[in-house]
């Protein structure tokens, strides 16, 4: 006697899927802003205001990364 299971994944439907892609590039949009808002402001600082905070002007972007992103 022969049977066969069926077995089926979650289906994501074309409504979700363009509703996840919205969510991420609303995301990604926001942490780019993020981004470029600490670098701008970082930027503005002086060179002994960014000392007070431990930092120099080459370090701005990673800064900015980490802050942003995580990384």
């Amino acid at each position: 006697m022969a049977h066969s299971t069926a077995i089926r994944g979650v289906e994501i439907g074309l409504f979700d899927r363009i509703s996840a892609f919205l969510n991420s590039l609303r995301d990604s949009r926001q942490r780019y802003r993020m981004y470029r808002q600490t670098v701008n402001e970082l930027n503005s600082l002086s060179d002994r205001e960014l000392h007070d905070l431990g930092l120099h002007r080459s370090t701005i972007e990673s800064v900015a990364l980490e802050a942003a992103y995580g990384k």
